[in-house]
């Protein structure tokens, strides 16, 4: 039995925001997870997309062109990798998360403004659950009565505060949205902006400095795009004010009445340290001194072993060492053209209240900020970070404005990404199931081999170097 295009997009739909909440929110939920969640996810948009043909093109001809040269320099420089198989795997991620941001233009083109409010409500709902956790644990922590209280600890669903941080990137701009529209009633307005001061409480007390400084430069673009952008900032801020008078409610207040001690406050990241960043960045810039064309190869940053990361947590000096500084130039370029196409159409519709033109302007905040975290983070690494990149990129992909007709979709390009998405996620499914029935052995190995910490990157043991293919 055949679906309906209208019951094929609601089935996708459906899969998708099963799949986000049960990658943030399970009790269990970490890096490992996650992963496996971004490959099924990666796996219904492949699905999804062979039973669509788009009408239209969802880019133009220098970005499909910049975009098969990305890959076949990923796949020569694969090739040519000391370990090729991950190496492979790493480009099998890029081009999976292609196919998501793919797959959610298409469904946004075909379902129309009504899946903008369903999106913004799974993000509320998403971040409501997050909030409430992390509420319910420091209501036990209150309750338990501990002598000492670790704010971090309150962080539940991934491996690693940062990565909480890097989520919220992108979720903070989006809360921001119902109220810039004129016609939420004041109830629901409050019921937001309680959330939003919830969430950058959280956000303060993880202590995230990527986050903090995404959310800043974003804050700087849309202050000067005009006065929606400026709105947008003053709630922003209204809500920082109200996130501070939270944490220093519990943190500081509550704490000191009831006796307990804080034991990593807000106070202690508040510095321009690089926090073990500087070994890394030194090790990328060598390996782009030494391989400048090619790299060694996609994810083999995480073939030469050290004891900090995985990953650069730089994503231009991560791409530039592994894939080549010819492949990291396409990318930034790339890029600039697609953020600046958007911020012409942001400019044009400055004054513009539509729900569409505020719902961008938010989208183009949040992909603002998660690469303005990048640069000091590993965001495109992440497996649930990597999923709200492709979910935010085809969003607005979904939302552009063309300055002239993109012009029909070529049969011939379609069928080919057709066939290099169903390989992609084809060998992401076969790593996933190599490797899941031995992900707790081989955390125990690395560990037990002098290693104080895992080192995320494929899994959260993620240094190749040792790891079979």
């Amino acid at each position: 039995m055949s679906l309906s295009p209208q019951q094929r997009d609601k089935t996708f739909l459906v899969i998708a925001a099963c799949l986000l909440a049960l990658g943030i929110c399970a009790p269990f939920s970490g890096h490992d997870w996650q992963r496996a969640m971004q490959v099924a996810m990666g796996l219904g948009a492949v699905v999804y997309g062979l039973t669509v043909v788009p009408v239209e093109r969802l880019v133009d001809r220098p970005t499909a062109l910049g975009l098969v040269l990305i890959v076949g320099l990923g796949l020569v420089s694969s090739a040519l990798a000391h370990q090729p198989l991950w190496a492979f795997t790493e480009v099998a991620l890029f081009i999976s998360c292609g196919a998501i941001a793919v797959a959610v233009a298409l469904l946004r083109r075909h379902a129309g403004e009504p899946l903008d409010r369903v999106l913004i409500l799974m993000v509320v709902l998403l971040c409501l659950i997050k909030s409430i956790q992390y509420l319910y644990a420091g209501a036990l922590a209150f309750a338990s009565g501990v002598r000492v209280l670790d704010p971090d600890a309150l962080l539940s669903g991934f491996s690693n505060k940062r990565f909480y941080g890097q989520f919220q990137t992108f979720t903070l701009p989006l809360l921001a949205l119902p109220l810039l529209m004129p016609k939420v009633s004041r109830s629901v307005r409050g019921a937001v902006f309680a959330l939003l001061c919830v969430w950058w409480l959280i956000a303060i007390s993880g202590g995230t400095r990527g986050t903090w400084l995404g959310m800043a430069v974003a804050g700087v673009a849309l202050a000067l795009l005009g006065p929606w952008g400026r709105r947008w900032l003053a709630w922003q801020l209204a809500a920082v004010c109200g996130g501070l008078l939270l944490y220093t409610a519990l943190f500081t207040l509550l704490t000191g009445a009831l006796g307990v001690e804080v034991g990593s406050g807000v106070s202690d990241r508040l510095t321009t340290s690089l926090s073990g960043r500087g070994p890394i960045w030194w090790q990328a810039w060598h390996m782009i001194v030494e391989r400048p064309w090619l790299g060694f190869g996609p994810m083999h940053f995480a073939d030469i072993a050290n004891p900090v990361a995985a990953h650069p947590h730089q994503a231009i000096l991560q791409w530039a060492s592994e894939w080549g500084v010819p492949s990291a130039l396409c990318v930034a370029a790339l890029a600039w053209r697609g953020g600046w196409a958007t911020l012409r159409v942001l400019r044009t519709r400055a004054c513009s209240t539509a729900r569409v033109d505020l719902l961008r302007g938010c989208l183009f905040a949040a992909l603002l900020g998660a690469l303005t975290q990048a640069m000091v983070d590993g965001v495109i690494v992440m497996p649930n970070s990597q999923v709200w990149l492709a979910l935010v990129v085809g969003w607005l992909m979904a939302l552009h404005v063309w300055r002239a007709a993109p012009g029909a979709s070529l049969p011939w390009a379609w069928a080919g990404w057709r066939v290099a998405a169903v390989l992609s996620v084809g060998l992401l499914v076969w790593v996933v199931m190599r490797d899941a029935p031995h992900i707790e052995q081989a955390q125990q190995g690395y560990l037990e081999g002098g290693n104080q910490h895992l080192q995320p990157r494929f899994w959260a043991q993620g240094v190749i170097a040792l790891r079979r293919q």
